[in-house]
């Protein structure tokens, strides 16, 4: 069974930003002859990574509200240039919206088990990716998302 992560996404202020930064490392790394690969780097090495490999994703927290995640499709622990020891979570780059769900803040990442995670937008919420990310806020904010 798969397990998920659930972490802030710092520096975002949309679900448009946070695809416009992938998009901007992807087409660094691509140019510098680096395989081109998304990740993100963290501290803790997940202890249950081979359930978070196993079809689990990486949830991000945009101005409070879960609003999108992308599939963790390896973890690479590592020693940095300090000898501390962190950890590559490797994303799909794909961004794969999903219902808004209230998130209070918190440090770092949290498991997050599939039957608390928010559902994908469906179809039936298509018209939600087309509206303004500053409309689709205000609407959260009265709590109608």
């Amino acid at each position: 069974m798969s397990l998920n992560l659930i972490k802030l996404c710092v520096g975002c202020d949309s679900v448009e930003d946070l695809e416009e930064w992938i998009a901007f490392r992807l087409d660094e790394r691509r140019r510098s002859g680096e395989p081109v690969e998304q990740y993100h780097t963290t501290r803790m090495m997940p202890t249950r990574g081979a359930e978070v490999t196993d079809g689990g994703s990486l949830y991000w927290v945009i101005k409070g509200n879960v609003q999108c995640r992308q599939l963790i499709t390896e973890i690479r622990p590592f020693t940095d240039d300090e000898g501390i020891g962190r950890c590559h979570l490797i994303l799909d780059p794909q961004v794969v919206r999903t219902d808004w769900q209230p998130r209070r803040a918190f440090q770092g990442w949290r498991y997050l088990k599939p039957a608390d995670a928010p559902a994908d937008l469906g179809k039936g919420k298509a018209g939600l990716i087309e509206m303004p990310p500053k409309l689709r806020r205000e609407l959260a904010d009265l709590g109608l998302l």
